[in-house]
């Protein structure tokens, strides 16, 4: 079992900035992918960016290649997503998920992802 539990979210203006932590527990998962999630009211959930926890292969969503930025501590089992630029459509309740299956590639498909934290909301707003 893995327990997941994001913090960071918040209300942040056009152009400004937040990280996302998402700290994890439980079982190892040195071979995992780890990936970040949002989803908007009225829309499902769509992928951000993703991390093989050993390796580090990363995966972004286009709409987030350049502006996000997707890392992990080991030593503090902890994911991080740091989030500049931020836009109003970047509004959204924000999941970490881990997928223990040890893709090589981590994949941008939630259905992939066995555990889910409870997520965090990112509101960006003037």
């Amino acid at each position: 079992q893995v327990h997941l539990e994001e913090s960071g979210g918040g209300l942040v203006q056009p152009g400004g900035s937040l990280r996302l932590s998402c700290a994890a527990s439980g079982r190892t998962f040195s071979s995992y992918a780890m990936g970040w999630f949002r989803e908007a009211p009225g829309n499902e959930r769509e992928f951000v960016a993703a991390i093989r926890w050993s390796g580090g292969v990363i995966v972004y969503a286009d709409s987030v290649k350049g502006r996000f930025t997707i890392s992990r501590d080991g030593a503090k089992n902890t994911l991080y997503l740091q989030m500049n630029s931020l836009r109003p459509e970047d509004t959204a309740v924000y999941y970490c998920a881990v997928d223990s299956s040890s893709p090589w590639r981590p994949s941008t498909t939630s259905r992939n992802y066995d555990y889910w934290g409870q997520g965090t909301q990112v509101t960006v707003s003037s």
